[in-house]
């Protein structure tokens, strides 16, 4: 599946969403490195720190289905990820990230989305 084919679905998947105090219908579509993808959008709640981004909301389905870190080739995001789910895309090992931004189209790794990240230290 080609980038643009990936962000044509988070496209058709981001009128789905559920956005009535923004009314900002974003979608995420991620592609898996086995061929799958997985699709999310954005889901507000009146109480704003409640709601979830489309991309934690694909990705979290992804884990759900049985993917892991180091499991996703792409994720293709209707607009600019934000800094939560710059996070969720490193931590998760996504390879590239292609975004609407401005009215173009990006595409970044997720350590370019987050310089300087945060990695938890695991004790030994």
């Amino acid at each position: 599946m080609t980038d643009a084919e990936l962000l044509a679905r988070a496209d058709a998947v981001a009128e789905r969403a559920y956005a009535p105090y923004s009314r900002f219908h974003v979608g995420c579509a991620v592609l898996t490195r086995d061929g799958r993808v997985v699709e999310g959008v954005n889901v507000e709640n009146a109480a704003y720190p409640l709601g979830v981004c489309a991309e934690r909301t694909a990705l979290a389905r992804a884990v759900a289905e049985g993917c892991r870190p180091g499991d996703f080739a792409a994720a293709a995001v209707t607009a600019p990820p934000c800094g939560g789910c710059r996070q969720w895309l490193l931590e998760l090992g996504v390879e590239r990230v292609v975004f609407r931004n401005a009215g173009r189209v990006v595409t970044m790794t997720p350590a370019e989305l987050l310089p300087e990240s945060f990695e938890l230290s695991h004790p030994a």
